[in-house]
């Protein structure tokens, strides 16, 4: 019998065992280049409904893409987000993202705003328009991002440093779209036109509009509404305009903060369902409203300030070309003393 004695508890320990492994396994880890603050509620929302830990690690874009490479199959991440599809684009070419199959994802991400192997799938969308200042400009007097180009807008036109990848992304996607030929004669004539060097920031761009260094410019619609919510004496200052709109299989470069399941994922299927969550009607607004951003879900409707900037026609080509055609754009700018 004494060989016995030890069974129940033994049944117990493994029992309460199991129960911490399942526990474990359901905890998350994510890489964010989206910073704490935009992400930290998500995370609190969907731990609250579903009881799921997260753990988080947030940094610039670059060193996260190194940390995950340098970690191989040792990283404890289980997805990887970030923002612009240029990034997300670089993560999948370095084998650092899988693929996924969801049916709620490919219901709930339009075809053009995911990667064409499902490795990484838009969850916020944001655009890259013209900004102007109605004082000075007509809109009217506005039509395409190429039009930025023409003799009218000589020494009128302020830009952003071509060092940051939302720049890069929209030369790509022009890339994409003319082929390289074109693109660097409207890049040219852009730098021909500007009022000042580049400057560091889309808030750098605005703010010199306003103080009238220069009249035209191309921002992100978010940092557009993060600047008018900050400054409200710069309302009636600024202005956003809807590049592209009558131009056929054209429209206004758009683009996504998104995510992929992480390569070496130790709860593929932990992610792959917080991905979908995210997607989700009831986590669109969640993800998108904190940062003034698009839903990609197009059943959800955008935050009431984001919505009063009135209605666009997106450029449809897939943003995984703002990633493959990233490097041809970085050189065409250099060349074309874009800096």
């Amino acid at each position: 019998m004494k060989k016995f004695a030890f069974a129940p508890l033994l049944l117990a320990a493994l029992f309460t065992f199991a129960n911490t492994t399942a526990s474990f396994a359901k905890e998350l880890v994510v890489y964010s280049a989206r910073n704490e603050q935009l992400i930290k509620p998500l995370f609190d929302a969907y731990t609250k409904e579903t009881g799921v830990p997260f753990k988080f690690i947030t940094d610039k874009e670059g060193p996260l893409l190194e940390r995950l490479k340098a970690e191989g199959a040792n990283t404890p991440a289980d997805l990887l987000i970030t923002v612009d599809a240029g990034n997300l684009w670089a993560a999948a070419n370095e084998g650092l993202l899988q693929p996924v199959q969801s049916k709620d994802l490919e219901a709930n991400v339009p075809p053009f705003l995911r990667d064409a192997n499902n490795q990484w799938f838009g969850l916020s969308l944001r655009a890259r328009t013209i900004v102007y200042s109605p004082e000075r400009v007509k809109p009217e007097e506005l039509s395409t991002y190429e039009a930025l180009g023409d003799a009218k807008w000589k020494g009128r036109l302020i830009l952003r440093t071509s060092k940051k990848v939302y720049n890069q992304s929209l030369v790509a996607m022009m890339i994409a779209e003319h082929g390289e030929a074109k693109t660097e004669q409207v890049v040219r004539s852009w730098v021909a036109n500007l009022a000042a060097a580049p400057a560091s920031n889309d808030n750098g761009v605005m703010e010199s509009i306003a103080a009238g260094q220069g009249d035209v410019g191309v921002v992100n619609t978010y940092y557009f509404g993060r600047l008018l919510q900050e400054k409200p004496e710069l309302k009636g200052k600024l202005a956003l305009y809807w590049p592209n709109q009558k131009v056929e299989k054209s429209g206004v470069h758009v683009n996504v903060s998104g995510a992929g399941v992480t390569k070496h994922a130790k709860n593929k299927e932990g992610a792959v369902k917080f991905l979908e969550w995210l997607s989700s009607d009831k986590a669109q607004n969640i993800f998108a409203d904190a940062n003034l951003e698009y839903p990609v879900n197009p059943k959800v409707k955008a935050h009431a300030d984001v919505a009063a900037w009135g209605e666009f026609k997106k450029s449809p080509f897939n943003l995984t070309q703002a990633g493959s055609l990233q490097g041809a754009a970085i050189k065409l700018m250099d060349r074309s003393g874009y800096r």
